[in-house]
């Protein structure tokens, strides 16, 4: 049986490399064009599955003789066979282990920082667009945003001798589902969440905290409430250095304020936040968001995804020095009647009303991956 695949670790490296790839997708078009593996030199053809059931002739000159074929499919079992077709008529041929899926569950691991005090590391979801992090000091660590896929974090920890003792949500998300409750369950580290993004389990209540220390090394974690992106999304300053901004100020602009129907409330929520709580945060400060746009454009040469807060102010300028009105006219221009797939039921999931399997999330979230680029709509739209 034919058993030659290329893991999603595997594929990442070649879209961070910007290595050059061939992918032959075949999912369906509507699947491929909203959703696909992302990379500056990637290369496509996408070919549903079905019109390859009796073999790859149809498409033999849409394919190159000289390159590693990338199969790739939703969960693995079509794109192994038609790899297995593409061996048997003389190609060079791999499928993607697990399909899209595997793509979507994915985290890189980065470092991102470090000092005497700190090490920092990110964890780039690739296929979702989904970052989070891990602050080590000494023997503790505090973990911001985790995915659902808690072990990776444990692991990261262990690795550096360090126990997560602290487990914090920017915000209440809508395109994943958190592990920050499951992670704090199974370690009896605290889970910190804004009481306003409306968890009906018990935590600790971040309107109640200025400060989450801990560690000998008292390593300080200011919580500062951001509004904007949800009534509750806040951003976390990590020792006049770093500030993990969830989804509040990305690389290239803004957090979308119009997923609660909201839109002029939130938006001068976001307006007094970026014009009076940023405002006072200084240029050499490195911004570390929750969500990236473009990896390519957004990654840095050391190889995260990051800036300079200072950066992120010369290269979003009417971001930071527009008028109030103006401000707030452009975001209700930008608005969008248009809503994640399934972001109400990944919502009520991660406050906690209602539940799920494992195979019932990955469901949940391989559809809301086209999240991504609405979430960026009002920063791209209109101060890029």
């Amino acid at each position: 049986l034919f058993r030659s695949a290329m893991t999603a670790k595997e594929v990442t490296q070649k879209v961070l490399n910007k290595e050059n790839t061939f992918v032959l997708d075949v999912r369906n078009e509507d699947d491929f064009n909203d959703w696909k593996i992302e990379g500056e030199n990637f290369e496509y053809v996408n070919v549903p599955y079905f019109e390859l059931i009796d073999g790859i002739e149809p498409i033999q000159d849409q394919l190159p003789k000289d390159k590693e074929i990338l199969v790739v499919c939703a969960k693995e079992g079509s794109s192994m066979m038609v790899a297995e077709m593409l061996v048997e008529a003389g190609f060079k041929a791999v499928y993607l282990q697990g399909g899209m899926r595997s793509w979507s569950e994915h985290l890189e691991k980065v470092k991102v920082y470090e000092d005497n005090d700190i090490t920092v590391y990110q964890f780039i979801r690739v296929g979702k667009g989904c970052l989070s992090y891990m602050v080590v000091s000494e023997d503790e660590a505090l973990v911001v945003d985790p995915a659902r896929f808690i072990d990776a974090y444990e692991i990261a920890a262990g690795e550096v001798g360090a126990t997560i003792t602290h487990v914090v949500d920017s915000h209440r998300h809508a395109d994943h589902i958190s592990g920050g409750k499951a992670l704090s369950d199974k370690l009896g580290a605290k889970y910190y969440l804004m009481k306003s993004e409306g968890a009906i389990f018990d935590f600790e209540h971040l309107e109640n905290y200025k400060k989450i220390e801990f560690s000998k090394v008292s390593v300080e974690v200011l919580a500062v409430k951001t509004p904007g992106h949800t009534p509750g999304s806040v951003s976390f300053f990590v020792n006049n250095k770093l500030l993990f901004s969830g989804d509040t100020i990305f690389i290239s602009g803004l957090g979308r304020p119009d997923l609660g129907n909201k839109v002029s409330e939130w938006a001068e929520d976001l307006y007094n936040t970026v014009h009076s709580k940023v405002s006072e945060i200084a240029d050499e400060v490195i911004v570390l968001p929750g969500h990236y746009a473009d990896l390519d454009a957004e990654i840095n040469d050391v190889g995260y995804v990051g800036d300079t807060l200072g950066n992120i102010r010369a290269r979003n300028e009417k971001m930071f020095t527009a008028p109030k009105e103006e401000f707030l006219d452009s975001v209700e221009q930008s608005a969008s009647s248009v809503k994640p797939p399934n972001f109400e039921d990944i919502i009520m999931i991660n406050r906690g009303v209602n539940t799920a399997t494992v195979e019932q999330m990955s469901d949940l979230e391989m559809l809301g991956t086209v999240m991504i680029s609405w979430q960026f709509f009002f920063a791209c739209m209109f101060w890029n």
